[in-house]
């Protein structure tokens, strides 16, 4: 019973091709915690957009290990973790690109990238990018060519989980690459040679979310493999690969939280980490990490067919559709917020947490619910998280105070939560649309609303950014993880289903633009140029002004943006990149939208001016 995104968007779109789940295969058995292991022989590489050669092994010539003082404050020219800092803004300080000058972007290179799913953020640093390829494969490649400097193969027992590889990130350290690989390891990898220096079993997880690097120790999530005992976030020593310590995701009898399962016997229930991986707070030494639904989906499967064997208002299947706020050096939990008690449809409030210091005035015009104990002008040191469900949340990151709320991209009847309380912040689930028996049909707006493409935050205009899909779940209970489907929101206009949308942090208002049909799997990018990127399934990479929404540029490319984009330097000279391809959210959103979907083009395109 493991959330998977992709599962459950295959299921959607009709699309019953056969799909590897981590406990479809026995897991190797696993070497002592922090054992190397010899690398395994490259396996043939799957066929690409090009004829591939043979493995390249250069070398990263006068590579230097980054520092913790590095991941604390990268230079401009680097972008060292999926988010680019610990904060998750993923805003560039690099401004050669800006408003005057990006018309005059052009394409730089183009690198042809094998067959298979592509999900990932690339890193860089010093010039050289790190990146996932499609297939499972790990590169080093030129930041300033495109050539690949090496090459790392893994060979699996099952060769489709390399083929549908979901990883959404690298993590870099010391002289090291980390690697989450989809058959249960993490992976140390040589930063210059892309050998193998350790790699350590964490469990049947698809290892789908990525790691970050927090004082020497790796810290990754992922999918979950056979119940509550292999649902956890993990830190390893980032030298070694030995296990530091675990964080399960599921209560067990010995956790407070364990109440709030009602007294069900949840041994086999599950509540992965799949997205993007935590954040982390280097003045409150404190890590911030999202956990999705529960898993059997529907309350009745989870509760004996009894939809009231858990609370209708939070805490309820803890630590469901929390952010867990958790002590990096020892795993404890300190704090916890509830966006979703007892989730009822698979609705994910996992991926990033976006931290910003913001005052407190919600308006009360774009504000759906705010805390009424807070005084107004007050100052905040926050957390933010557009969920799944369409709703985005604002907490105060000291201790988990729900500070406002509110519908994104519009408020519905039928949202997965009916209120929450205006003074303690308890959430409170839309009992309308609860499935009550088996049978019960109910669309619950909104569905994978955004998903594990990430937003960004620019400090100019206080501001997140995010993308949105206008998408609803359409559902019949059956007990287990419903019939099911998505849907566009029943009255929506098909010509304005997706787009983006600026929320001020401070007061909520909402600004949407690029406001069109074709939805975007592509990662939001911010820069100190005054600019905002962003690409859709169409195939369109803009740019556009991070004040007014205006678009400023397009590039149509050889196929849909996933995920990706991100912005570097090389020599005095910024290039912005994006990786097209292949995922699994976008033949769904293909068919529900219309757009002609162009598959089989996995490339990265890079960018700079003339």
């Amino acid at each position: 019973m493991i959330k998977t995104y992709c599962v459950a968007l295959l299921l959607l779109a009709g699309a019953f091709a056969p799909m590897v789940h981590a406990q479809d295969e026995a897991p190797p058995p696993p070497p002592p915690a922090g054992a190397a292991r010899p690398a395994q022989a490259p396996a043939a590489p799957p066929p690409g957009m090009f004829a591939t050669g043979p493995l390249p092994h250069d070398t990263v010539k006068d590579y230097k290990p980054v520092t913790n003082d590095m991941l604390l404050n990268p230079r401009p020219d680097d972008w060292l973790m999926f988010s680019r800092t610990y904060d998750a803004w993923r805003y560039s300080p690099l401004k050669q690109i800006n408003k005057k000058t990006v018309n005059q972007l052009h394409i730089a290179w183009v690198k042809g990238l094998p067959a298979g799913t592509t999900e990932t953020i690339p890193l860089v640093h010093d010039g050289i990018i790190y990146l996932i390829a499609p297939g499972s494969d790990v590169m080093a490649v030129d930041g300033k060519t495109g050539d690949i400097i090496w090459e790392y193969k893994r060979t699996y027992k099952n060769p489709q989980i390399g083929s549908t590889e979901r990883t959404k990130a690298l993590a870099i350290y010391k002289d090291m690459i980390y690697y989450t690989a989809p058959d249960g390891y993490v992976v140390a990898l040589d930063a210059a040679t892309g050998k193998v220096r350790w790699e350590t079993f964490k469990t049947d997880t698809q290892n789908t979310s990525g790691a970050i690097v927090i004082d020497n120790e790796v810290i990754s999530g992922g999918t979950c493999g056979k119940g509550r005992d292999s649902c956890f976030i993990e830190a390893d020593d980032a030298d070694t690969g030995k296990e530091l310590w675990r964080f399960h995701n599921v209560a067990g009898p010995d956790d407070p939280g364990y109440a709030s399962w009602g007294g069900a016997d949840n041994t086999n229930y599950t509540a992965s980490t799949w997205g993007l991986p935590g954040n982390y707070d280097p003045v409150r030494k404190v890590l911030y990490w999202g956990i999705a639904n529960p898993s059997p989906y529907e309350r009745l499967a989870r509760h004996g067919g009894n939809p009231d064997g858990t609370s209708r208002t939070a805490p309820s299947d803890l630590y469901s559709n929390c952010t867990v706020a958790l002590d990096p050096a020892t795993g404890k939990l300190i704090w916890y917020y509830q966006y979703l008690p007892g989730d009822d449809w698979d609705t994910d409030h996992t991926h990033e947490r976006t931290l910003v210091t913001t005052t407190f005035n919600p308006d009360p015009k774009a504000v759906k619910w705010y805390n009424t104990e807070v005084p107004r002008g007050s100052k905040h040191d926050v957390a933010a998280i557009v969920g799944e469900s369409g709703v985005m949340f604002v907490v105060d990151r000291d201790n988990g105070q729900f500070l406002w709320a509110e519908p994104v991209p519009v408020d519905t009847p039928n949202l997965a939560i009916s209120n929450i309380d205006g003074k303690t912040g308890k959430t409170t689930i839309n009992w309308d649309v609860v499935m009550k028996q088996p049978g019960d049909h109910h669309v619950i707006c909104y569905w994978n609303g955004r998903s594990y493409w990430p937003t960004a935050y620019d400090p100019e205009t206080n501001s997140l950014y995010t993308s949105y899909i206008d998408n609803c779940l359409d559902m019949t209970a059956n007990t287990t993880s419903g019939m099911r489907k998505g849907i566009l929101r029943p009255g929506s206009d098909i010509n304005a289903i997706a787009g983006l949308a600026k929320i001020n942090l401070s007061t909520g208002e909402m600004t949407k633009f690029d406001v069109q049909n074709s939805p975007g799997t592509g990662a939001l990018l911010a820069t100190a140029g005054g600019l905002i990127f962003h690409g859709d399934i169409n195939r369109r990479f803009r740019a556009f002004d991070a004040q007014t929404g205006k678009q400023l540029w397009e590039s149509i490319l050889g196929g849909p943006i996933s995920v990706s984009t991100i912005t570097y330097a090389v020599n005095g000279k910024q290039y912005v990149m994006v990786i097209t391809g292949d995922n699994l959210a976008e033949p769904v959103l293909s068919r529900q939208s219309g757009v002609s979907l162009t598959t089989g083009h996995n490339a990265i395109y890079t960018f700079a001016l003339q």
